[in-house]
């Protein structure tokens, strides 16, 4: 498995792995009218927007170069993206890919704060990973998310 930081070139790749995940695990528990608006912060033309604008995105490789997984970080203190192929679920990648992306937030000037909007499916995750709740599910015009933030001493 191999760890590098994202290019605009791979806007495209990381698209194709985010949305199939998103139809599968995220979109069935938000409400039917945020389900465009989500899909559409997810296109490829999207991805390279936040590429180009500053928000940093690492991805894993397979040993045959396969995009596996991505995260990517905005500002240095929100975990924007984490989606993990089905087909490598259990395998440690989201561990790797967020202690990189901190590592370089925390490089990059971030204090030892950072926040998620936790997809309900997802809090295991971003728990396992030392985020806590701010408040409890929360319903953003049928976004539901769970807010959490992580803080430690750097």
């Amino acid at each position: 498995m191999k760890i590098r930081q994202a290019e605009v070139k791979d806007a495209a790749s990381i698209s194709a792995l985010i949305l199939p995940a998103l139809t599968q695990h995220v979109l069935p528990t938000i409400a039917p009218e945020a389900r465009d608006m989500l899909q559409g912060t997810m296109t490829a033309d999207c991805i390279k927007t936040y590429l180009q604008t500053g928000h940093r995105y690492h991805v894993a490789e397979s040993a045959q170069g396969e995009l596996v997984g991505v995260i990517g970080m905005r500002d240095n203190v929100h975990l924007l993206h984490l989606f993990i192929h089905d087909a490598h679920h259990g395998m440690g990648i989201s561990r790797q890919l967020w202690e990189t992306a901190k590592a370089e937030c925390l490089r990059h000037g971030n204090h030892g704060k950072f926040t998620v909007n936790a997809a309900l499916n997802a809090e295991k995750v971003y728990l396992a990973f030392g985020f806590q709740r701010v408040e409890g599910i929360r319903n953003r015009y049928g976004m539901l998310d769970i807010p959490m933030v992580l803080e430690y001493a750097v």
